[in-house]
């Protein structure tokens, strides 16, 4: 695997670790009730897109530190990352 790609690579998994540390932190923390009901109530409601939508936020913050640190390959990693989470919430709202 060349190293330009291992670096993607490396951004891609750095930007599914903050998404899912994001919904984790989401749920957790601004939620009123507790986890297990969260995730019941955002199954019942169909509300998948937005928690992911939300979730995301934490890739900018990663995306950030990747170009302040020269890493531009792991940024474009990221930002593959977020466009992906994108869409697949907008395949979420239309489904």
């Amino acid at each position: 695997m060349g190293t330009v790609k291992k670096e993607i690579l490396i951004g891609v998994l750095v930007a599914l670790a903050a998404t899912a540390a994001g919904c984790y932190l989401y749920i957790e923390y601004f939620s009123k009730v507790g986890f297990s009901e969260t995730l019941q109530l955002i199954e019942e409601g169909d509300l998948y897109g937005k928690i992911l939508s939300i979730a995301a936020i934490p890739n900018l913050f990663v995306f950030f530190i990747f170009i302040k640190k020269n890493q531009d390959n792991r940024a474009k990693g990221v930002l593959l990352t977020c466009i992906l989470i994108a869409l697949f919430t907008l395949i979420l709202k239309f489904v």
